[in-house]
């Protein structure tokens, strides 16, 4: 009953801090007792320039924390392969990476152990192509109780502080709304279009109106949006569908990202951000596009989304860690040492790596996670 009585109250501080963010770390530290843990964390990590940034904390160390935030983010060998967990799953460090692997890694030895704690359970509670927000809840190095409680305990918290951080995020957007929408729209180097339920274009900024134009791309087809690749086409036309039937489990968090060849040869990354829902549908509420197509042209050089990669090359979530450890390392040492793997295994990868993106040097899987960028933040 005590349990009981303790969840319910912790859950309605949750639901506070949604409409008071000064509240949250009092609610991580309650959190921290609730799971158990030593401290909690809302953070954002990104994929592509590796780096994390602190939303809400509670309990850590504020020296070390920083020195995540500012050296060791880069070396976490948990990611990118946190980022192919879906929304809400919790997951361990263990579940990425095996422990005695994880225990060799630079990041455990100067960070991890220096403090005394072991694993980090967690979930993403927010996912973007590029980036994802996370709720941890750091654990000594012996866990008591044992880790599927604590798995379960995280797993009633976490969809409720996802709610939360959304809720909160609509609320501080609601007070902020003051710019000019369609100015700030024509303003963007992508090419953005809004799209009705049929697939025609109801909206083009600048950028986009040039894109149809070289009709390299994109192209109308009885009034219709298409893109000239065959796979990309049939990818475009699934997630349309899927915005103007509110279906969004079929799109997926953050919206669907579409590898866009052109005729051309060159490489472009799209993306469809979903703008209306199911509820909003059945609401009855009138609304013309049912999603934003956002493309970059690929030739350059910004950031990359690893889901994005490993779908066009069908690269292992292993192997998408060796390709970005290699955007931070100078040589198979180095990225050995990141990783806590052995020189020979990352060799074996990067010839895998060569093998399934066509290339044969170092340099070219550099310039080719280049050549891929996300337009989400």
């Amino acid at each position: 009953m005590s349990d009981i009585t303790d969840f319910s109250a912790l859950v309605g501080d949750i639901y506070d801090a949604a409409l008071d963010a000064s509240l949250w770390p009092s609610v991580l530290q309650k959190i921290s007792g609730f799971v158990p843990g030593r401290y909690a964390n809302i953070f954002i990590q990104d994929a592509n320039n590796r780096f994390a940034n602190s939303i809400f904390t509670w309990g850590v160390d504020p020296a070390y924390f920083q020195s995540y935030l500012q050296t060791y983010a880069k070396l976490n060998p948990c990611f990118p392969g946190g980022f192919f967990f879906d929304v809400g799953e919790v997951f361990s460090v263990y579940d990425i990476l095996p422990r005695d692997q994880f225990e060799r890694t630079r990041f455990c030895r100067e960070w991890v152990v220096p403090q005394g704690i072991g694993d980090s359970p967690g979930a993403i509670l927010e996912k973007s192509p590029t980036s994802c927000a996370l709720l941890t809840v750091t654990q000594p190095p012996i866990q008591t109780p044992p880790y599927e409680d604590i798995r379960s305990r995280l797993q009633l918290i976490v969809p409720h502080v996802r709610r939360a951080v959304l809720i909160g995020k609509a609320f501080d957007l609601q007070k902020a709304v003051a710019a000019d929408f369609t100015a700030t729209v024509a303003a963007l180097a992508a090419s953005v279009c809004l799209i009705d339920a049929p697939g025609r274009v109801v909206y083009a900024n600048p950028s986009a109106m040039k894109l149809l134009e070289t009709d390299d791309v994109l192209y109308g087809a009885s009034r219709r949006l298409r893109a000239y690749d065959r796979a990309a086409d049939q990818s475009l036309n699934e997630l349309l569908t899927a915005c103007a039937d509110g279906n969004d489990l079929a799109i997926g968090a953050g919206g669907g990202a579409i590898h866009l060849p052109s005729r051309g040869g060159r490489n472009y990354v799209a993306h469809v951000l979903p703008l209306t829902s199911g509820a909003r549908r059945d609401a009855g509420v009138p609304h013309r596009a049912v999603a934003a197509l956002v493309v970059h042209n690929a030739a350059e050089n910004l950031s990359s989304p690893p889901e994005v990669i490993a779908k066009a090359y069908g690269l292992t979530p292993r192997e998408v860690g060796v390709l970005f450890a290699l955007v931070e390392a100078p040589g198979v040492a180095e990225m050995a040492e990141i990783l806590g793997l052995s020189s020979a295994t990352v060799r074996t990868h990067l010839r895998s790596l060569f093998a399934k993106t066509g290339t044969t040097r170092q340099a070219e899987l550099v310039k080719l996670v280049a050549s891929f960028m996300s337009p989400v933040v």
